[in-house]
């Protein structure tokens, strides 16, 4: 059910760069803004997987949050060296990013260790079909990157796994944490809306090189909604 998920994002993601719009070369500033983005996300993910690492009751469970943690570190590092092979300072290239996603994260701030889990397969899940779309319109060791960085490193499965454990147990948890993911996918979609539309040159690398072409960004977030019924069933929530 985790696999039938995956890809459904990932066709969503695909139909979504669809639309986007056409081939073209994309400007290097919104390659660095993009790779930016994703090195700061994945160093974010790093601290918080470490922290769901050490509120996980069992020692398995340590082990697998940790070692997904440890892949969150290498993510990060292989942006950084990608940002600097292109001229620019990591650094740099992440700080636009790091009020807007530590904002999102403080108004997503969990408040159990299973609302944490949804929230990772849920609310990070969108962000990863949103970056997906945006990799198809990159150069080719770029797009490998970033696809490579995106791909789930057994994360999905857990968070299903344990949070279908926890609703078996106390049925009473299904309509909580339905709620808790509708409400990070809103919260996610209008952090995505909102960095595409404050950093021009992230969005014009969206816009296939023209900002005339982002009314089509609003119907590739529309495509991408469709994904998040796909992952709420395979947590057993209803949407």
């Amino acid at each position: 059910m985790a696999d039938d998920a995956a890809v459904a994002g990932n066709q969503g993601a695909a139909s979504a760069s669809a639309e986007v719009g056409a081939t073209h070369e994309p400007a290097i500033d919104g390659v660095i803004e993009l790779l930016g983005l994703l090195a700061y996300a994945s160093l974010v993910a790093f601290f918080r997987l470490a922290d769901d690492a050490s509120l996980a009751t069992s020692l398995q469970d340590k082990a697998d949050l940790a070692t997904m943690a440890v892949a969150e570190f290498g993510h990060f590092d292989l942006l950084r060296r990608r940002i600097a092979e292109l001229g620019a300072d990591p650094q740099q290239a992440m700080r636009p990013f790091v009020e807007p996603v530590d904002a999102f994260h403080a108004r997503t701030a969990p408040s159990t260790w299973l609302e944490s889990l949804v929230k990772a397969y849920v609310g990070d899940g969108f962000a990863a079909d949103f970056y997906r779309v945006i990799a198809q319109l990159l150069d080719p060791p770029t797009r490998s990157l970033v696809l490579t960085v995106l791909a789930d490193g057994g994360h999905a499965q857990f968070a299903i796994t344990r949070v279908r454990e926890a609703i078996a147990a106390d049925p009473a948890l299904a309509g909580r944490l339905a709620l808790w993911a509708r409400r990070l996918v809103g919260e996610a979609l209008s952090q995505a809306q909102r960095v595409a539309a404050e950093r021009e040159s992230l969005a014009r690398l969206l816009g296939g090189g023209s900002r005339a072409q982002l009314g089509e960004i609003g119907r590739m977030f529309a495509a991408l909604t469709d994904a998040h019924a796909q992952r709420m069933a395979a947590l057993g929530l209803a949407d």
